[in-house]
Parts: structure tokens; C-alpha cells; sequence
């Protein structure tokens, strides 16, 4: 008998046991997280494939203009290294553990947030991989994906008319398809980019992977869209051109533009949104009204 004969036989007969229940576990949470999921009409992520762009930022801007408009929006941050949509929200605590499952601190207009933040003993505790994990990177990469399906199973929603998820940085383009694929009946992407020529290469791959991977693209924000003065409130140009062509080449909308803005920085920094009245807000109220409209006609 060949060697590679003789193992593929011993390997074929070999009967593991799972003490551990490990493929239960897998299914429970599959099926608490296809129930918890129902529950939520539309299910949105938020997407770049390039860090610094802004995308915590707009995703938590975006949620904002939503739930102003009336809507009942989650948040939900996957970011598990660096969360910060609590602190761009301004909303402190921690997960209230019932029954039910684990249920996220409400933010502003009722927003319910949920973030690896609140699991932290401390704001600037790192969340860190011991054991082998450590050794090597698909390792990492696998146990991060875990908790992440986990974290996703465990939360309770309840009714919700969107949720957002804020997908980590893009520094492997294979991550945020995968996210996505743990979010039953996902109605789509938008996607966040700067004018610069370096982040719309990177930007684009992004957007290759994610469509080959049955994910619905919903539209392209161009953040960094010029840089308002705080003196004058005349807005410069940062980088030459715009994402107009990116869009165009990509068969995508482009659902919108936002300036850099010193008063939308420090509302950021300092988790006290802006007001309804400044015309950024008014920007995102914009991208969500037609994004609302556009979903709700089922046209994708």
C-alpha cells in the first residue's frame, strides 16, 4: 500500500470526540444568530479596505441621521483592536447580561450601541491574543473570527429597523466579506473613501473582493471632500480630483460628499454629536434619505 493510500485510510477511520461540544455550540450560536437577526428589517455594513479614512466616523454619523429621522438604529462595532464608536457617540457602560442574551447600552435618540469597548476593564485596556495565537497569524486571524460570530450570537437587539456594523480596517481585504458573512439576509455595503489616489487603489480591491464574495454594493461616501477653514468657512481642496471616477469605473453610486470640519473632529473626539442644523449633519441626513428610499424600492 502507498503511504499516501495507507493514511488517507487511517484517516478516514479515526472517530473524534467533541467533549467539549464544540460543533453544538457552533449550530446554537448559528441559529440564536439567524433569530436575533430577524428581528432587524435592514442590516447595513460599513466598509473601506483602507484605514484613516474616516469610516467610524461616517458609520456613526450615518446611524444618527437615521435614527433623527425616526428610525430605531443599532450599532453595532466590530473593530475588535480599536473600538471607538462609543466614545465618538459619547456612550459609557456595559452590556446588561439577561435571559435573553446579552442587551447593548443605548445611545443618542435611543441608538443601541454594542462594542468590544464595554467587554474592557479599562478605556485603554488592548484586547490581546495569548497562546498560540500568537505564533501565528492565521491562528490569529481564525480566533478573531470566532469571537467576532460569538460576540454576534450573544447580543440582543431586539426590534430594529437598521443596523450598522462598523467593519475593522481594511488591513486584509478578506475580513470585512468575512464579517459580513456571519449577517443573514445582509442588504449591502457602503463604502467609505478619501479623494486620494492611494486610498482609491486600495479601495477598489476591496470592493472586488467583497462583490466576489455576494456582497451588494450600496454606494460610495467620499470623505476628507475638501477641508472646511474654521475662520471663513470657505472649503479648500485636500487632494486633486474626487472619487467620481472610482464610482464611474466601478458601477457605483456615489451617495455623497463630506468636508473635513474642525467642529465635526472635535464632536468626534469629545462624543457630542453635531447639531441638526450644520450642514454636514444635513449632508448624512441626505445619504440616508436616499439610501432609505433606494432600499425600501428593492431596485439592487
Amino acid at each position: 500500500m502507498k503511504p499516501e493510500k495507507d493514511l488517507k485510510s487511517i484517516l478516514k477511520n479515526l472517530k473524534y470526540r467533541d467533549d467539549a461540544q464544540v460543533q453544538k455550540q457552533l449550530v446554537d450560536q448559528s441559529i440564536d444568530l439567524k433569530i436575533r437577526m430577524g428581528r432587524i428589517k435592514r442590516k447595513i455594513v460599513v466598509m473601506s479596505g483602507k484605514g484613516g479614512v474616516g469610516k467610524s466616523m461616517t458609520t456613526a454619523n450615518l446611524a444618527l441621521a437615521f435614527a433623527r429621522a425616526g428610525h430605531k438604529v443599532g450599532i453595532l462595532d466590530v473593530d475588535l483592536n480599536g473600538p471607538c464608536i462609543p466614545k465618538m457617540l459619547g456612550v459609557q457602560g456595559k452590556f446588561e447580561i439577561t435571559e435573553e442574551g446579552a442587551i447593548p447600552p443605548v445611545g443618542p435618540y435611543g441608538m443601541k450601541i454594542a462594542s468590544m469597548e464595554f467587554l474592557l476593564k479599562q478605556e485603554d485596556t488592548p484586547v490581546q491574543w495569548k497562546g498560540p495565537m500568537e505564533l501565528s497569524p492565521v491562528w490569529l486571524g481564525l480566533m478573531e473570527m470566532n469571537v467576532i460570530r460569538e460576540f454576534l450570537a450573544d447580543i440582543s437587539w431586539g426590534e430594529l429597523d437598521y443596523l450598522f456594523t462598523d467593519l475593522p480596517p481594511g488591513a486584509a481585504a478578506d475580513k470585512p466579506p468575512v464579517i459580513a458573512g456571519f449577517i443573514p439576509e445582509l442588504d449591502g455595503a457602503v463604502v467609505v473613501a478619501t479623494p486620494s489616489e492611494v486610498t482609491k487603489a486600495v479601495v477598489k480591491k476591496s470592493i472586488h473582493y467583497a462583490r466576489g464574495a455576494g456582497i451588494p454594493m450600496l454606494g460610495l461616501i467620499e470623505n476628507m471632500s475638501g477641508a472646511i477653514c474654521p475662520e471663513c468657512s470657505t472649503t479648500v481642496t485636500l487632494y486633486e480630483g474626487g472619487c467620481t471616477d472610482i464610482c464611474a469605473e466601478m458601477d457605483l453610486p456615489l451617495l455623497g460628499k463630506i468636508p473635513f470640519d474642525q467642529k465635526l473632529a472635535n464632536a468626534c473626539d469629545y462624543g457630542k454629536p453635531l447639531d441638526t442644523e450644520h450642514p454636514i449633519s444635513k449632508n448624512f441626513s441626505d445619504i440616508a434619505s436616499h439610501l432609505h428610499d433606494f432600499l425600501e424600492s428593492k431596485k439592487y
